[in-house]
């Protein structure tokens, strides 16, 4: 399965500067298959399981000295780690936080050797050890975005005729229509690989529901590992909420029973660190960078991906295959959810992405702005409409208030267009958008679609 990452990947490969590398992302996204493949290009790949290796661990727990740790490694695993020649792969490093502080010391000692750690829950060991600040590199990996999810369906020709297409002309109706009930396809599907290589494979929305119930209770599973025991009721209660407040100001007060946020406040930030939830902040938007005016208790909360996000609701998602027009102008909280899942998947890998949105909460006058978006020193307002999307006050009032603002952008249905200050894009062209931001994303697509 190609995947986005797959450049970054080999970008850092090829670069003579590299530093030990850290692939980071929740649970079943497809972190060790991509370090697989990247190491059919080696001559000898390596791969140890902390979780699954006991007798691996020990070699971390004695002096940190690179030249002693590859011996051992070498033997252990009955294969040559050889500078400049393997790739060393340390998947669930988490297991053994000293590990990562090992990291340092073969960027220092040995720097010709590629070597990738990769964890599940990766973050929560880095908290403990902290990072080998300029000795350690970070990619941070999502599910599948909607164009990856495209190239797996093999509909490379399709997609390199929606990247190529010029946004002040119309598209072709007959691709603006194939490609929204595609987008409906991905919306109940959603971007787990495991899900969709099996829709790849049996094309049955019912094997693919099972897996998201799988992948959710693994999720659920892990919360003993992160959570102290008196959390984990709190988790669970945020985790299945997440979903019930998409698309508005997430609010403690909204969880039924007798909580207080100090609470359930840990609770969240523990998913957002597991890479389950991502927060967007809200930012007053008069200028770069958007990070520098949030306000930290003003934020709507969006799930790992829109389809796990239905089966925590146990929402039928028949209607996306049937009548994908209908879904989107009835489920335009999940809608909203879905261009922020894009947002993310189509940012700069190498840092760890915030997300913003806006909102005046005024008498009269009270408005809301989806997403903001940096670009270079530029703010861009995003707003998404799951119909047709042309009531668009908010966005026209923001673009009033913030006179540097040059345009804002709408996501909808719609075909490409734009008027006055407002530049409008089909929901599948969030990509498109999002490679003015992320400059590198271009060559990613080229790669993606094989150019």
């Amino acid at each position: 399965m190609k995947r986005l990452i797959d450049y970054y990947l080999n970008s850092w490969k090829n670069d003579h500067y590299r530093m030990p590398l850290l692939l980071r992302g929740a649970r079943q996204v497809g972190k060790t298959f991509s370090v697989r493949k990247l190491g059919e290009s080696f001559s000898e790949f390596v791969e140890i399981n902390l979780e699954e290796m006991p007798e691996a661990r020990v070699v971390f727990e004695k002096n940190l000295d690179p030249e002693r740790m590859i011996a051992e490694l070498s033997a252990i695993m009955q294969q040559p780690i050889i500078p400049g020649t393997t790739l060393l792969f340390i998947d669930e490093i988490q297991v053994v936080p000293r590990a990562i502080t090992a990291l340092r010391y073969f960027y220092e000692k040995m720097p010709k050797l590629h070597m990738i750690a990769a964890g599940s829950l990766l973050d929560f060991a880095i908290e403990q050890v902290g990072m080998p600040v300029g000795r350690v590199q970070s990619l941070y990996m999502f599910p599948l975005s909607f164009i990856e999810f495209l190239v797996a369906l093999n509909y490379t020709i399709l997609l390199e005729e929606i990247l190529s297409h010029d946004p002040e002309k119309e598209i072709s109706s007959v691709i603006h229509d194939k490609t929204l009930a595609l987008l409906g396809d991905y919306l109940a599907l959603g971007g787990m690989p495991r899900a969709v290589k099996l829709w790849q494979e049996t094309k049955d929305p019912l094997t693919c529901s099972k897996v998201h119930t799988t992948i959710l209770d693994a999720y659920r599973q892990d919360f003993d590992k992160y959570a102290k025991k008196l959390q984990i009721k709190y988790v669970e209660l945020v985790f299945k909420n997440i979903p019930v407040q998409l698309g508005r100001k997430f609010r403690y007060s909204l969880i039924e029973g007798e909580y207080r946020k100090r609470e359930l406040a840990p609770a969240l930030d523990l998913l957002a660190t597991a890479g389950i939830a991502h927060k967007i902040f809200h930012s007053a938007g008069q200028g770069a960078p958007l990070g520098a005016q949030i306000d930290p208790q003003d934020y709507k909360v969006i799930f790992l991906d829109v389809a796990l996000s239905q089966v925590l609701l146990d929402l039928d998602v028949a209607g996306w295959f049937s009548d994908p027009r209908a879904e989107f102008v009835n489920k335009g909280a999940l809608v909203e959810a879905f261009v922020g899942q894009e947002m993310l998947a189509y940012d700069d890998p190498h840092i760890k992405k915030n997300i913003y949105y806006w909102h005046r909460e005024a008498r009269g006058s009270a408005a809301e702005v989806d997403y903001l978006m940096q670009q270079k020193n530029f703010i861009i307002p995003i707003e998404v409409k799951s119909g047709s999307g042309k009531t668009l006050k908010s966005l026209q009032l923001f673009l009033e208030s913030h006179s540097s603002t040059l345009y804002g952008v709408r996501f909808s249905t719609q075909n490409y267009s734009e008027y006055q200050k407002i530049k409008s894009f089909p929901l599948y062209a969030v990509a498109k958008v999002m490679s003015n931001k992320n400059l590198e994303l271009n060559n990613a697509m080229k790669l993606l679609v094989g150019k």
